[in-house]
């Protein structure tokens, strides 16, 4: 039986370096984990979306602030192999041993680190929408130009890219982040930020992500997008499922293709005329997998 117990949004704990890691806790705190990693820019409370559907198919989704978002301590140097040892100290202080990984957007390749890192620790892996790398061919074919600019100032001219995200930090605390990414995003998106309940929670959501100011997605985008990620998606060895849209301008049909390809067990849905945010129209089917 199901708990509709109210979410707790701002839990942290204290790992083995001293930093403080953020997060927040939805669905059912007696069903099945899984460790939800955010979008880039993003924070724990993204995750909010999931929570009624996460506890209708029994699914508790522990929603993790990276370092430098939300209530996460900045770790300077930090590279997408070091995800994982946050993920697992976390897991241990929850006193969880197996779970699940999933991740929307930019926390798609969080989710490919893990199943190639800890694949014994996971129960599944899932990726939304997720970002693939940008070393790949035709990486950005099809995404939006405001992307396409932000990603390679982030490859060629950091510190343009860090004057980007720092411009997207205010306007996050002036609550106009929505409107300026809606303006680039595909109609089927921009209709479903016009949802006064999920606008809510992505004006919340990009606070959030800035609380402590730029310095993490900055970071982020100089590590993330702008060096090769340090293993390689055909050594995945693990299950992954991947849902994407045809449609989507942030992170395009090429990319989700070129992952589906490389991973060599991924079982791919690609939804014909949708966009980036699937996490919302189809959280119930997603729900239902990830806590099966």
């Amino acid at each position: 039986m199901t708990t509709t117990m109210p979410p707790n949004t701002a839990l942290t704990v204290r790992l083995r370096d001293g930093r403080t890691l953020g997060y927040a806790e939805y669905g059912d705190p007696a069903g099945k984990p899984v460790f939800f990693f955010h979008g880039f820019p993003g924070s724990r409370l993204e995750a909010a979306m999931g929570h009624d559907a996460a506890v209708k198919h029994g699914g508790h989704l522990i929603s993790i602030d990276r370092p430098g978002y939300g209530l996460s301590d900045f770790k300077p140097g930090r590279t997408l192999l070091d995800w994982p040892e946050d993920v697992t100290e976390l897991a241990a202080a929850l006193g969880i041993d197996r779970f699940g990984v999933a991740g929307v957007s930019g926390g798609g390749p969080y989710v490919a680190v893990c199943a190639y890192a800890i694949p014994q620790r996971l129960t599944g892996a899932y990726i939304i929408s997720g970002g693939g790398p940008f070393d790949a061919p035709g990486a950005t074919d099809g995404m939006s130009r405001q992307n396409r600019i932000l990603f390679w100032l982030g490859r060629h001219a950091p510190w343009l890219g860090g004057l980007v995200i720092r411009e997207e930090a205010r306007a996050a605390q002036k609550g106009k982040l929505i409107d300026q990414y809606a303006k680039s995003m595909s109609e089927p998106d921009r209709a479903i930020l016009r949802q006064p309940e999920i606008r809510a929670i992505f004006l919340a959501d990009a606070r959030e992500a800035f609380r402590q100011g730029a310095r993490g997605g900055i970071h982020e985008l100089r590590v993330l997008h702008s060096r090769p990620w340090g293993f390689r998606l055909e050594d995945i060895t693990m299950p992954v499922h991947l849902w994407q849209g045809t449609a989507d301008k942030n992170v395009p049909l090429s990319m989700g293709r070129y992952q589906a390809s490389a991973i060599p067990n991924c079982k791919a849905t690609f939804y014909e005329g949708e966009g980036h945010l699937l996490i919302v129209t189809h959280i119930d089917e997603i729900a239902a997998i990830m806590a099966g």
